[in-house]
């Protein structure tokens, strides 16, 4: 994923064109989160009618029933990925893209320049605060149905892919809101507020009721929507130079996606899954504290809502 957004950032500035980048950017994110919501119905669609084998299930779920080994219909989510990214291949090489001529911020520069970062502690912060927002992201969405089924019996194939895929589609519709408070209110207050509710949000989700925890970890995607665009602001505007080589040090704190699921899972093991989860404070926790020591040069435009007096 962090490969392909350093490749398909600068291209879709070029192909739609620099005065539509703004609105180009919002609808693949929009796409994103459309298709995170689809895809755990899809897997749920998936097992349950290869599962129910005794009669046939059309020959799209027939062909994929011979194609996965028994009991392990979970697999054929990997088929689709699979049929996907070919199609998506075919599409990129009968599409004539334009060159790209990258800018200055999108360019990688020099090791000097990558040095001259890592001295500024700042570089380092920012880092751990993408870290810190993917791994709760992740850490959450990947662990929730899991969770939902070990403390209160909700099938993970149904009920938790349902939960996963209403995570992925209320993190899009916060996307939208946070796109207007953003202009209405600084990204250091919005960024406290979203990420109060979300900490609130994994509270109800780890210690309430079945009812209350399986709409708390659905919830908790829509307090966690503005955190990325925000953190990624706030980081290049605090900095005043090297700004495409920033945004690569920034990309690589996506590695938070997986190292935090895995330390969640390490953590269960020797413990629960509860105490596992807990993990996920603490990156929250940091992100938390991101709006309250980030002082960027630029702050975000804001829309006064009075009137200018003469």
């Amino acid at each position: 994923m962090a490969i392909l957004q350093v490749a398909i950032n600068p291209l879709l500035r070029v192909s739609g064109g620099e005065e539509n980048y703004a609105f180009t950017s919002v609808l693949a994110q929009l796409f994103f989160g459309l298709a995170s919501f689809i895809s755990p119905q899809i897997y749920s669609w998936l097992v349950t009618n290869i599962d129910n084998s005794e009669k046939s299930q059309g020959w799209f779920i027939d062909t994929i029933s011979h194609l996965v080994p028994l009991n392990m219909s979970w697999t054929s989510i990997y088929w689709i990925f699979a049929i996907t990214s070919l199609v998506m291949v075919l599409i990129t090489l009968a599409v004539s893209f334009p060159k790209v001529q990258l800018k200055e911020d999108e360019k990688t520069g020099s090791k000097e320049n990558y040095l001259d970062l890592f001295k500024n502690k700042l570089v380092i912060l920012y880092f751990f605060g993408i870290f810190a927002y993917v791994g709760a992201e992740q850490g959450i969405s990947y662990w929730m149905s899991k969770f939902l089924q070990v403390y209160h019996g909700f099938d993970y194939e149904t009920t938790g892919a349902n939960a996963v895929g209403n995570f992925w589609g209320l993190m899009t519709i916060g996307g939208l809101l946070g796109l207007i408070l953003l202009k209405i209110l600084d990204s250091k207050l919005v960024l406290r507020l979203f990420t109060s509710l979300a900490i609130l949000c994994l509270v109800i989700a780890l210690y309430g009721k079945a009812n209350a925890a399986l709409f708390a970890f659905q919830a908790s995607g829509f307090f966690l929507s503005v955190m990325y665009p925000i953190i990624i602001s706030l980081a290049l505007n605090s900095v005043s130079k090297h700004h495409g080589s920033f945004a690569g040090i920034l990309m690589t704190g996506i590695m938070g996606g997986a190292v935090v699921q895995l330390l969640i899972g390490f953590i269960s093991d020797l413990t629960s899954l509860k105490t596992g989860m807990l993990l996920v404070f603490v990156a929250l926790g940091y992100i938390f504290s991101i709006s309250i020591w980030a002082k960027p040069i630029i702050k975000n435009k804001t829309i006064s809502l009075k009137k200018n007096k003469k």
